[in-house]
């Protein structure tokens, strides 16, 4: 893999040896330069988990992905760069609080001096890794998180404005291959109980919030205060995804808006 070129396409200037602040900047840079997207999915363009297709969709053709691609790319890139990589398998818990079925999500466990937990593939979520350790709280730019033991799952939670805990996801220590996600990744792109089926999604983390394109809402969220725009052309949400996130996906690719 062309290292160097990844390190460009997430405007990474610095070495990729593997240290804790290395990886910490990696992380954060990821965020800030690769969307969280599902556009393939509405185009009928099959998502394989093949990390090579992964790289190529990331790093040449300039687009994003849902969690398999950008936590596939990432693991890629790390395993280059000598870090020790670990892919594990997520629960993404829903409003409620309860959990999804094995392998809906996939994260990364990387190990240094200490072991931590990278995923750049979950959306709005920490910006940086997070210790992989209990008993602390951990401040992000995006919000403190901690880790909570519950028998064989490690629960990732985060804080809420009134001071309570939500769930993100839990997850197993087990070390999983890349093809047994394969089941889970058919379903999120085919079922039509797959919100990725449902809805047309891009977002990217901003230095200060985010900025997200969500069907034909254009929403941009600035150290804490949160702005929507209604888009009413496809002319305007191909605008939007060129602008805010560097995606053209060229003619005959529709914004996806109900008529």
């Amino acid at each position: 893999m062309d290292v160097r070129a990844y390190l460009d396409r997430i405007d990474y200037n610095g070495p990729p040896a593997p240290t804790a602040e290395t990886l910490r900047a990696l992380h954060r840079q990821h965020m800030l330069t690769v969307p969280f997207e599902n556009l393939d999915i509405s185009l009928g363009r099959e998502i394989v988990l093949d990390p090579e297709r992964f790289v190529e969709k990331v790093v040449r053709q300039r687009r994003g992905g849902f969690c398999y691609e950008l936590n596939g790319a990432f693991a890629t890139l790390l395993t280059a760069a000598g870090y020790g990589v670990t892919l594990l398998s997520a629960r993404v818990a829903n409003a409620g609080g309860i959990a999804s079925k094995e392998f809906d999500h996939l994260t990364l466990r990387i190990d240094l001096e200490e072991s931590w937990l990278a995923d750049v593939g979950f959306g709005d979520n920490f910006l940086e890794p997070l210790r992989l350790t209990t008993g602390i709280e951990q401040p992000d730019p995006v919000g403190t998180f901690r880790f909570v033991e519950a028998g064989q799952c490690w629960r990732l939670e985060v804080r809420q404005p009134d001071g309570s805990w939500r769930l993100q996801y839990d997850f197993s220590l087990q070390p999983r291959q890349l093809f047994e996600f394969a089941g889970m990744c058919h379903y999120h792109q085919t079922s039509p109980d797959s919100h990725f089926t449902r809805n047309r999604i891009c977002s990217l983390a901003t230095p200060n919030g985010r900025v997200t394109l969500s069907g034909m809402r254009l929403i941009t969220t600035s150290n804490g205060r949160k702005e929507e725009t209604l888009l009413s052309t496809d002319a305007e949400w191909h605008s939007a995804l060129r602008d805010h996130f560097g995606i053209a996906l060229g003619q005959g690719a529709q914004s996806g808006r109900r008529r």
